[in-house]
């Protein structure tokens, strides 16, 4: 009796630990990485997402970025802005990675940055940012008896700046360029392409 008794609460306890960590496991499914407002950027299994939610209403679903594997996006922001009479949403965050081989190791920072209108759920601006950072041994002769350490910094793309006015600065070593948001594209142009040219003046004149 003794026995069965003991064999009845191995049991019990055994489903109870399965139990907890079943709800465990399931909560940490999702996990928020920025909140504002209605919105919430949260990372559900190798997805993330904005979940918009509305009064009275289900949530909206956006998919910002899906990974082969688990991401591991980190620094997630959401900043509302109004440009043009237009609320609009930078959702932004960044993605690190570290490749090391015996002469060389790569470190690098993604970062990502999306203008979203969510009440048309549509995105008028993205931009990609990549920095790496090199530190690699280079070696002076071909026995490599001398070698010498070399570090340098590699960017690609265009670093991302939003202006008070909720224009954007997208600059790097050979361009500098300032983007508007034009309402009735919703999407941000240049303002060089969005200025009327002399021959259109002229003819309002």
């Amino acid at each position: 009796m003794k026995r069965i008794l003991l064999l009845v609460a191995l049991v019990l306890i055994g489903t109870t630990i399965y139990s907890q960590k079943n709800k465990a496991s399931k909560g940490a499914a999702a996990a928020t990485l920025a909140k504002a407002n209605n919105l919430t950027v949260e990372l559900v299994q190798n997805n993330l997402y904005l979940f918009v939610a509305n009064k009275g209403a289900k949530k909206d679903t956006i998919l910002l970025r899906t990974y082969d594997i688990k991401g591991n996006p980190i620094d997630c922001k959401i900043t509302p802005f109004i440009t043009k009479g237009t609320a609009l949403h930078l959702i932004s965050w960044s993605e690190k990675s570290l490749n090391e081989t015996k002469d060389k190791t790569e470190n690098k920072t993604v970062i990502y940055s999306e203008i979203w209108n969510t009440l048309t759920k549509t995105k008028p601006l993205a931009n990609i940012q990549t920095t790496t950072k090199i530190k690699e041994i280079q070696y002076l002769d071909k026995l490599k008896n001398a070698s010498q350490t070399v570090e340098k910094i590699r960017n690609e793309g265009f670093a991302f700046t939003l202006t008070k006015e909720g224009d954007v600065n997208l600059k790097n070593k050979t361009q500098d360029n300032t983007l508007s948001y034009n309402t009735s594209s919703n999407v941000y142009q240049n303002l060089k392409d969005m200025a009327p040219s002399k021959a259109t003046a002229k003819k309002k004149k």
